[in-house]
């Protein structure tokens, strides 16, 4: 489903979607072709679908958007948490793991 179907479909509402077809361009997320998991009416009704979501599916690509935009937006950040995961698999004080990253 397109994002303006969508829209029509859902007016005013806070929807749970999985993107089916997506490319990145730029530092953006274009999100083409999306299912919609659920509806909400507000933010923390939406959220708590997500974890829920995410939990049981976690290699799905979900988002929550409101249908009062005309048009959806997507920047893509990368997770930078993963160092201190690393830092403790490989037993390396934290201090000093950074440390070696500046050298």
């Amino acid at each position: 489903m397109k994002w303006s179907e969508l829209r029509k479909q859902y007016p005013n509402q806070f929807v749970l979607v999985e993107a089916i077809s997506a490319c990145s361009q730029n530092g953006k997320r274009i999100i083409k072709e999306m299912a919609v998991i659920d509806r909400y009416h507000s933010v923390s009704d939406a959220w708590n679908g997500y974890k829920q979501q995410h939990k049981t599916f976690p290699e799905k690509e979900l988002y929550i958007f409101h249908t009062s935009k005309e048009q959806i937006e997507v920047e893509e950040q990368y997770f930078i948490g993963i160092r201190c995961k690393l830092a403790h698999y490989f037993r390396i004080p934290f201090s000093n793991y950074f440390r070696r990253i500046r050298k």
